[in-house]
């Protein structure tokens, strides 16, 4: 009797285990549907070299190529479907070689640049939050809203063949937390992950990456809130190079990001003066998006409605970061993303949203703006101001606005503003931990300590009994099983 008041005790815990997880998993679940929001921001991406500019806006893609002055319809031959749901993720390659576009419909679609025809079209498992291209093409990243990386590879012939939903890989995770920005360094061997628990990430990614277990490099802690985006810099010199990050705590940060150690913070949106009052608190508006010179001098902020960019110089040998300029827009624009051409030294911004709030026959204004001298506004004295070009001097003019931009209905000016806005304004406060259903990384850790404890208790009971090793091998492969749902 003793011995049957001692199993009925312990599949208790199991059971009560068992349970917790159970719930994390419908919480996640749940957390989900409550990020889905009604609108999503427009987003731009420009090819490395300037060749080619693309814009999201919702599910739909629009490219322009500046090499030929002409819109271009992007093609699908890999049999899977077009982006049916809002868009959250593109990028170039590093050599532009490549694109990758994904979002809410969980699809990550790979195109050829040479062709503009889609060559890989892979479908995940959840909605798709950040997507990074390696820099000499051989793989394609990707996390989802659990908190998962995938990593897809592309065999020497993906740009002459088609292939649809061959499987992607997970090689780590962020622990039930969502991801929100994915870069490899410049030599492709880290691969930087942020999440909205505050944390960066930084990965080992070896040149066989799917042999074994990855090893972490480091993680930079040092924000107070979410982290929005990240941007690598390679000054001359400087061996591993930096990592600037920016956040919902509306900071912007330099890391040496090899070792973890924080370098330097710029309180950017208290320089902007954007105090703003929510009731009893105030507080800055978050960083919503970086971008950085190749060698790191120069930064390109954009904060939440602000109707400009700030630029931030960067110091290495003395660690500092220091506002340089704020790029002021016009009132009724401010960027929902940044993009940068180095080879050009031009920034595009784009100021969107999907449609979502508006009735279906109603197309909101999509905005861009063009800001050449980019990386020679480093310093006032050397008469190299970031100028604001007006249309008509726009790469690709009047074609590239009109189809970038789309033919929108011009009285909804104040409606497309409405809709920019709420647009980031959702994005942002779906990452903010103020906003979570229950904390999700404390909570998990609660979780699976019980469930740890469950077995490590039955483990030693069965032990103390004499149980066969099987027993303890069922156990164990129960415990990994739970345990890796969330990894």
């Amino acid at each position: 009797m003793e011995e049957s008041a001692e199993i009925v005790s312990d599949g208790g815990h199991e059971a009560a285990a068992a349970a917790a997880i159970m719930d994390t998993e419908n919480g996640l679940v749940e957390e989900e549907k409550n990020m889905d929001v009604k609108v999503a921001p427009a987003l731009i991406s420009v090819h490395p070299f300037e060749k080619s500019v693309v814009v999201a806006v919702g599910s739909e893609l629009r490219l322009f190529n500046l090499e030929d002055d002409c819109s271009v319809s992007l093609k699908d031959d890999s049999g899977g479907p077009f982006h049916s749901d809002a868009i959250r993720a593109i990028t170039f390659g590093g050599n532009g070689g490549l694109f990758v576009s994904s979002g809410d419909d969980k699809l990550v679609k790979i195109w050829a640049t040479g062709s503009w025809h889609c060559v890989r079209s892979v479908s995940a498992d959840k909605r798709v939050s950040a997507v990074a291209i390696s820099h000499h093409g051989k793989y394609v990243a990707f996390a989802d809203k659990f908190g998962v990386i995938w990593l897809i590879t592309l065999d020497e012939d993906d740009a002459n063949q088609s292939k649809v939903d061959n499987k992607a890989v997970p090689i780590f995770g962020h622990y039930c937390s969502i991801i929100t920005r994915l870069e490899f360094s410049p030599d492709d061997r880290f691969i930087a992950s942020s999440d909205r628990d505050f944390k960066i990430r930084i990965t080992a990614f070896p040149k066989q990456p799917l042999k074994g277990a990855l090893e972490i490099q480091s993680f930079c802690l040092g924000h107070k809130d979410y982290v929005s985006c990240l941007s690598f810099a390679c000054p001359s010199g400087y061996g591993h190079g930096f990592l600037f990050s920016g956040g919902g705590d509306s900071t912007v940060r330099l890391w040496d990001f090899f070792s973890g150690l924080l370098l330097a913070t710029s309180e950017v949106g208290a320089k902007a003066e954007l105090l703003q009052s929510s009731g009893t608190k105030d507080s800055y508006p978050p960083v919503t998006d970086l971008c950085s010179s190749s060698d790191g001098a120069i930064i390109a902020v954009a904060i939440q409605n602000l109707h400009g960019i700030v630029l931030l110089n960067c110091d290495f040998s003395d660690r500092t970061l220091s506002v340089a300029k704020v790029v002021t827009l016009e009132e009724n624009y401010f960027p929902t993303s940044l993009a940068l051409s180095t080879f050009t030294q031009r920034m595009w911004t784009i100021m969107g949203a999907s449609n979502h709030l508006a009735p279906s026959t109603t197309q909101l204004p999509t905005r861009i703006r063009v800001i050449s001298g980019f990386c020679k506004g480093r310093s006032d004295d050397n008469g190299h101001d970031p100028i604001v070009l007006e249309d008509n001097e726009v790469p690709g003019g009047g074609k590239l606005l009109s189809h970038l931009q789309g033919s929108p209905d011009v009285t909804k000016k104040d409606a497309a503003l409405a809709a920019a806005a709420e647009a980031v304004k959702l994005k942002c406060s779906s990452w903010s931990s103020s906003n979570t259903p229950f904390p999700a990384t404390t909570s998990f850790f609660q979780q699976a300590l019980t469930y740890a404890e469950a077995y490590f208790r039955t483990l030693s009971t069965e032990w103390m009994r004499g149980k066969p090793c099987v027993d303890h091998c069922r156990a164990q492969d129960s415990f990994t099983e739970k345990s890796g749902e969330f990894e």
